[in-house]
């Protein structure tokens, strides 16, 4: 008999090495799978709101109202000040405890809450004239603008709850307690699906107050989050602190940095609001659903190594920073890469088999399914700037991505006016902008990270990126292959389409799981393992 031979011991950098992936796994499954649940209950409320509102100007209306309080939520709270004070917090925890980092906290609970109130009172006030800006093509016609301006101010409030919410949720996120906070986007959802089913007629009076109500029902949430996880905030007298200066001090280039990426946005709806009623809604529809795996993959991700990214740059740990980086960067596009492939490729069955029944017919199918095969090609590129973004947050730098994302906007705006106006491709040519600026800001901070060297691809991912495109590709060409017999399947009744749909996505899973294992873009004892010493105890039996 021949002798075994016995495997090497593990190293202990391989064990951690181990171990730090599968914790950074870990906090991505749990914010990626509870976002998962949020997008599938926004799957639902978008098809009930297009098979009652369809892409009308009821629909059009109030997707311009829901976008305004969502784009100064992004611009003060999920974006800038995300991006600032969860550095600050974690760090604060790290090196003094959790009392001084409470009290920092509440007080930018008390400024946020007070420069918010005032700012809401305004813009309730200014809403025609935000919505001339947001929304000018809507001018033109005074019922749509008129109805436009009615559902804005219901659903701006929504603003105010949804930004504690953020600081909330960077509380918790900074305790590595994520479950809480990617919960919560789930209530907007269950609001908005109670009242589509059970409001007659459905109405957009009806849908943005559901909105606004969804957002004090997070609020109340994280609230009683916080209060379990042995940090309860307070609202204490708004003051001026040193901390609170140095958190608006780092706000300011993110508030800047996010008003540019914003303004992509604003470019985009204002340009759809020229084009003839439906656009904003198409153009809603293809982003809704492509947003699944950018924010169950890239915001996750972002979400996740934000913190320890913080820490081991605070301590010195530069080797580890890089580290984690990568397997960030890995994670992401071994989920990423092949739902942007299939989104590309599937955009009008998965529409069609989701969406056409009601109001949206075939023609509105069609319409759709060209921009999100078009927002597909820039997936990502949206990941892979939610994922970089944070080296450059952890090191206390928000002034570089503002100039990063001034270059990408000045792009998009450019190409937006070019292939969303001068060429005949209306909504699908403001998607192509779109994600052209998407690419320029990831491959510009991917290049100035490497340049400061603050990040290399180390062996592993230089290895399994190349492979992790193949494995994609292959699923690619079976989906390719298997959709052509089962195209006729997606004319029939409602049974027969997602029965359909449902035999692609299956055969584009396994396959996309069986090449990137057999091509060694993946292995099971990092995906299937539940903990990292238990990995490292298996491989050292």
């Amino acid at each position: 008999m021949r002798r075994a031979v016995p495997r090497p011991l593990p190293t202990a950098a391989g064990i951690l090495y181990t171990i730090g992936f599968m914790a950074l796994l870990r906090s991505v499954a749990t914010v990626g799978g509870y976002t998962m649940m949020s997008r599938v209950l926004g799957f639902v409320r978008d098809i009930l709101m297009a098979q009652f509102l369809g892409a009308g100007p009821v629909a059009d209306a109030f997707f311009v109202a829901l976008r305004l309080p969502n784009l100064f939520r992004s611009l003060f709270a999920e974006g800038a000040f995300s991006a600032a004070f969860v550095p600050i917090f974690a760090g604060m925890v790290a090196k003094d405890g959790r009392q001084p980092a409470r009290l920092f906290a509440e007080d930018a609970l008390a400024a946020l809450t007070t420069v918010l109130f005032v700012f809401v009172l305004v813009c309730e006030i200014a809403t025609p004239a935000l919505l001339h800006v947001l929304a000018p093509g809507f001018a033109v016609e005074p019922e749509k603008f008129a109805i436009a301006v009615t559902f804005t101010r219901i659903t701006f409030p929504y603003l105010l709850f949804i930004s504690l919410v953020a600081l909330q949720g960077g509380v918790l996120n900074s305790l590595e307690r994520f479950a809480a906070t990617a919960v919560a986007p789930v209530l907007l959802n269950i609001f908005l699906i109670g009242t589509l089913l059970l409001v007659r007629p459905v109405n957009g009076v009806a849908l943005s107050w559901a909105v606004t109500s969804a957002g004090f029902a997070q609020f109340v949430w994280l609230m009683a989050s916080c209060h379990r996880a042995g940090l309860p905030l307070r609202f204490p007298r708004p003051r001026w602190t040193p901390a609170l200066k140095r958190l608006v001090g780092l706000m300011g280039p993110g508030i800047v940095g996010a008003g540019v990426m914003q303004l992509n946005l604003v470019v985009s709806t204002a340009v759809a609001s020229l084009l003839p009623t439906g656009a904003v809604s198409y153009l809603y529809y293809a982003d809704r659903l492509n947003q699944l795996p950018l924010a169950v993959v890239g915001t996750a991700v972002g979400i996740a190594i934000l913190p320890p990214l913080s820490r081991q740059v605070r301590t010195g740990d530069l080797a580890g920073a890089v580290a984690t980086q990568n397997r960030g960067l890995e994670l992401a596009l071994l989920l990423t890469v092949p739902a942007a492939v299939a989104l590309g490729l599937l955009a009008q069955p998965l529409l069609a088999a989701l969406f056409e029944r009601g109001a949206f017919r075939p023609h509105e199918v069609t319409a759709t399914a060209g921009a999100l095969a078009a927002y597909a090609a820039g997936l990502p590129a949206f990941v892979l700037v939610k994922v970089l973004a944070p080296a450059f947050f952890a090191r206390h730098d928000t002034a570089t991505p503002v100039k990063i994302a001034v270059v990408a906007v000045a792009a998009n705006f450019a190409l937006t006016l070019i292939l969303g106006v001068a060429l005949p491709f209306a909504q699908v040519g403001i998607a192509c902008a779109t994600s052209a600026a998407g690419w320029i800001n990831a491959l510009l901070l991917l290049w100035l990270l490497h340049r400061r060297a603050h990040f290399r691809l180390d062996a592993r991912s230089k290895s399994r990126i190349p492979r992790i495109l193949a494995a994609a590709l292959l699923m690619g060409a079976v989906l390719v292959g298997l959709g052509i017999p089962l195209a006729p399947f997606f004319g029939k009744a409602l049974v027969f389409r997602l029965a359909a749909l449902a035999a692609l996505i299956a055969a584009g899973l396994t396959a996309f799981a069986g090449f990137a294992l057999a091509l060694g873009a993946a292995e099971w004892n990092e995906l299937g393992g539940r903990l990292g010493l238990d990995v490292a105890a298996r491989r050292q039996r």
